[in-house]
């Protein structure tokens, strides 16, 4: 069996390239292992921790009703059996909308483990009835789209079902007593969030000495204040784990670190590390395509790897490990297969951490501008301010933007607070447009928002701001 393009991995980039692909008059094959599109986003990422984080952010809700505002109500009744079917009904409903529009695209999907024989075939490994005979597909083009996975060091690795990656945490077996987060990046505290929400002691541990490193620090303190309040300050810094081990029905767990030192044990154990490509076992080394010493596939703007009959994309092509960049990869590597003139030259990437509050940023973070050595201003504008997040009760927040110091055009922009997600879309339109600090000040923003506040951090550079009295130096 021949076909011009062939997808491998039907994630939120594999998708999107073979969708696409199809429209632009291509003949496709998307071939994926799982039986449902959606790769590890949709299946067991980033929908369903949504639809659970939903949840525990509706309970805090009710909480802060109950605390702030005289609003009593009896204690939540959480039936687990109805929250996990809740979830996997969000997942069905999805996967069942991408095989509709596959069907719709005359997109053909395969339900097998592709490898590679060569620059120009993949085997077909399964029994699935779609397979055709002979379980080679040869091909003109193919685009990488395998994804990553859960990294979990050998010395955590110990057989058991207790000690879980985001994958096991999101099958909601139950609700332990007592749960420890191992990892204080953006999967371990929104897995953590939703626990907490639903009644576990939850203690992070963290190797680094902040929270979400690489996110610039202003922006962290808010959420690492109500963190702490959620987790009854069992966060700890600068603190290892040395070791894992079962002891009956629970995990004993060895740290070693100034926050917390010695032996304690827990109903289970999040391990939350990082994500590695998978790279491995599909065949590449049979291939002119060269891997880096992570395991990401080396490719250039284009996507295009050293073997000229295949691209990569999404996870498998480097960091940030992000949907909405595998997405728009997959969209660049099929113009590229097309022939058209296109390279991959975005600067602002958002980045959102769905914990309440959120926190988000794009393009250009204060702490990556000192480390460069670029001449810049930061403004920002504390949400205290704000009318909507006075009324709301939400005044945790924070908006700044980074500007260029001699230009005024805005490089880059974070957010803290609630819904800090749904705000951060303008700051990247915005950076991709070269958009000055004085277009942001001078758009009429709604009121009452908290969308005001990309506006008022704006006037904040020229010292205008209504709400608050900040003179420009």
């Amino acid at each position: 069996m021949h076909t011009s393009l062939v997808v491998l991995g039907g994630g939120p980039g594999g998708y999107a390239a073979a969708f696409l692909a199809a429209d632009k008059g291509l003949d496709v094959t998307l071939v994926e292992a799982e039986p449902r599109l959606g790769g590890t986003c949709l299946l067991r990422g980033c929908i369903p921790s949504k639809a659970l984080l939903h949840v525990a952010r509706v309970i805090g809700e009710v909480d802060e009703l109950r605390r702030d505002w005289g609003i009593e109500y009896p204690a939540p009744q959480i039936t687990l059996d109805k929250i996990r079917a809740r979830k996997e009904k969000v997942i069905a409903n999805l996967t069942r909308g991408l095989a509709g529009l596959a069907k719709q695209r005359k997109v053909r999907v395969i339900q097998a483990r592709g490898v590679l024989d060569d620059s120009t075939t993949l085997r077909l490994e399964g029994d699935h009835e779609s397979i055709p005979s002979g379980g080679r597909l040869t091909f003109d083009h193919l685009i990488l789209a395998t994804g990553s996975e859960p990294i979990l060091p050998p010395v955590f690795d110990v057989g058991s079902d207790r000690i879980m990656n985001s994958t096991g945490a999101l099958e909601l077996a139950e609700i332990p007593r007592r749960l420890l987060v191992i990892g204080g990046g953006y999967i371990g505290l929104e897995m953590g969030a939703v626990y907490a929400g639903l009644g576990s002691e939850v203690s992070v541990v963290e190797l680094t000495d902040g929270l979400l490193p690489g996110a610039d620090r202003d922006l962290v303190r808010p959420l690492h204040k109500h963190l702490n309040r959620l987790f009854g300050e069992r966060i700890f810094l600068k603190t290892k784990v040395g070791s894992l081990g079962i002891r009956g029905e629970q995990v004993e767990v060895a740290f070693e670190g100034p926050a917390k030192y010695g032996v304690d044990l827990y109903d289970r154990v999040l391990v939350s590390v990082g994500r590695r490509p998978n790279s491995r076992g599909i065949g590449l080394e049979n291939t002119q395509v060269e891997v880096d010493e992570r395991g990401f596939v080396v490719c250039d703007r284009q996507f295009r790897t050293a073997d000229p009959h295949i691209l990569a994309i999404g996870d498998l092509a480097g960091e940030p490990m992000l949907a909405h960049k595998a997405t728009h990869e997959g969209r660049i590597a099929v113009d590229a297969v097309r022939g058209k003139p296109v390279e991959f030259d975005k600067i602002a990437i958002p980045a959102i951490v769905f914990t309440d509050p959120e926190v988000a940023w794009t393009g250009v973070t204060e702490g990556q501008a000192h480390h460069e050595g670029r001449a810049v201003e930061v403004v920002s504008y504390p949400w205290a301010a704000s009318g909507r997040a006075q009324a709301l009760g939400r005044t945790e927040g924070l908006t700044k933007w980074i500007v260029d110091a001699q230009t005024q055009r805005v490089l880059g922009c974070g957010l803290v607070g609630a819904g800090a997600g749904e705000l951060i879309a303008e700051a990247v339109l915005a950076i991709e447009m070269g958009c000055e600090i004085g277009d942001i000040s001078e758009t009429i923003h709604p009121h009452p928002t908290l969308s005001e506040t990309i506006m008022n951090a704006a006037e904040v550079f020229f010292g205008t701001a209504t709400e608050i009295y900040k003179p420009r130096r």
